[in-house]
């Protein structure tokens, strides 16, 4: 596996989850005649209906009951229950990057070394990335996580009646939002957290990044608009939490590429030094050296010199 391919793939695999998950949920949205009119009747569904959509809309009635029937807070704490089991994945995604981050200095050492020799810079590379247990796709994982729990919320809004027609402020929860409001607040909050990542990314892919960073957002506002507002809720609401939760792990991030920086001036540095104690003990030896042929035949001279006044005294 090249890292061309590692950085590629990822994009790739990310833009494939999103037109995927546009596909999946097109095709799940039942018609009018299959509707589930309530939630018990989800029992008798087929596997993914009773073992999966079933708990899920079981589990918002639950919450909105916490709030007074208020469904849009009850999706609030699903963000929140969701978000925090999967946390431990987050968690493996910094450090992933922040081990990226370790081991910038090799990669540069690597680049320059076999500079002319691009297979041998991919094979270094992977072999840098296992050393040092990094993975490159490890930024995908929450994604995929997620992509059930969103075609699960997104047929518990129709097969709950109580949900798909609740008022949430400006909002109808089983009806796009035609007033741009939540789609332009779910893309926008997808921007931000897409640019935060990028910043906190290394810079070699920070190219992938910048372009999920224009792509993202553009098919976040287009599913928004046209699928029921819950999902987009859900979307908007996932993305504060992660906002949030990327300034608490990465505020550090900064003083940390700093200090890397710093150790590879270092060594870079001690490098150069070391070269240039080098260099000047070269000098030091062939001047020395020459110092020496030059006093040697002026010291043979006046040796000879010495000789021949000891022969005119005798």
């Amino acid at each position: 596996m090249s890292l061309m391919k590692t950085k590629r793939g990822k994009m790739f695999l990310l833009l494939g989850l999103m037109v995927l998950m546009i596909a999946v949920l097109s095709g799940c949205s039942p018609s009018a005649a299959t509707v589930t009119h309530t939630t018990e009747d989800l029992k008798n569904g087929g596997f993914w209906q009773s073992n999966v959509v079933y708990y899920f809309a079981i589990a918002l009635d639950t919450f909105a009951k916490w709030f007074n029937g208020q469904y849009g807070l009850a999706v609030l704490v699903m963000v929140i229950i969701v978000r925090t089991l999967i946390l431990p994945l987050t968690m493996k995604q910094v450090k992933s990057s922040r081990a990226m981050q370790a081991i910038q200095p090799e990669l540069e050492k690597i680049k320059k070394k076999y500079k002319d020799e691009p297979e041998k810079v991919q094979q270094e590379t992977m072999r840098l990335f296992q050393e040092n247990k990094v993975n490159p796709m490890a930024g995908c994982l929450p994604l995929i996580v997620q992509m059930p729990i969103f075609i699960a919320l997104y047929n518990s809004i129709y097969y709950n009646p109580d949900l798909r027609l609740h008022d949430f402020l400006w909002l109808q929860l089983g009806k796009p939002d035609h007033l741009f409001i939540l789609p332009l607040l779910a893309a926008a909050t997808t921007f931000i957290q897409t640019r935060m990542m990028t910043k906190m990314n290394p810079v070699q892919q920070q190219g992938p990044m910048q372009f999920m960073m224009m792509v993202y957002p553009v098919l976040i506002f287009i599913m928004s608009y046209n699928f029921p507002s819950a999902l987009p809720l859900y979307w908007f609401y996932s993305n504060l939490y992660t906002i949030i939760q990327n300034y608490f792990l990465y505020r550090n991030n900064d003083k940390h590429k700093a200090a890397i920086a710093a150790a590879g001036a270092t060594a870079s540095a001690t490098a150069g030094n070391g070269k240039a104690k080098e260099v000047n003990l070269t000098k030091s030896k062939n001047s020395n050296n020459n110092a020496r042929k030059d006093v040697t035949p002026a010291a043979k001279g006046n040796s000879s010199k010495g000789k021949k006044g000891v022969k005119k005294s005798k």
